[in-house]
């Protein structure tokens, strides 16, 4: 079995921002040489998510507008978190969206149903931040 790992990184223009990284992905795919598996990709910030989902700005206005109403950025008072950050929002936003995604490979590409496509979803940006991609298989 191989094994391939690459960390792609991000500085996010906003607070919050979600990243098409389907290409990259492909990318990573390519250059593993796997042709049957399972890739992996997480999130390695705990204020950052990585999900499966429409390419539609419609749909990430309709995220964000959730989002905001399960966990509203402020007044940052509401959090016990807050204090040395003001971030507690973010940690919430990123559960609710997830940490990780796995996508079979086949036959070289990744297995996705009808307009499946993976993002990074950041939650506390204008940072530099990561996403991990783990390839296993033959």
């Amino acid at each position: 079995m191989k094994s391939y790992r690459k960390e792609l990184w991000f500085e996010t223009k906003s607070r919050r921002e979600y990243i098409n990284i389907t290409p990259a992905i492909d990318r990573c795919l390519a250059e593993s040489g796997i042709k049957e598996g399972l890739c992996l990709v997480n999130a390695m910030h705990i204020t950052s998510s990585v999900f499966i989902n429409d390419d539609e700005s419609g749909l990430h206005h309709d995220f964000e507008v959730w989002l905001e109403k399960l966990a509203p950025e402020k007044p940052y008072s509401q959090y016990r978190h807050n204090g040395f950050e003001d971030n507690a929002d973010a940690h919430l936003k990123r559960t609710v969206m997830g940490r990780e995604v796995v996508v079979a490979i086949t036959n070289g590409k990744l297995d996705f149903g009808p307009w499946e496509q993976i993002f990074y979803g950041e939650f506390d940006g204008k940072r530099r931040k990561r996403a991990l991609v783990k390839i296993i298989g033959e």
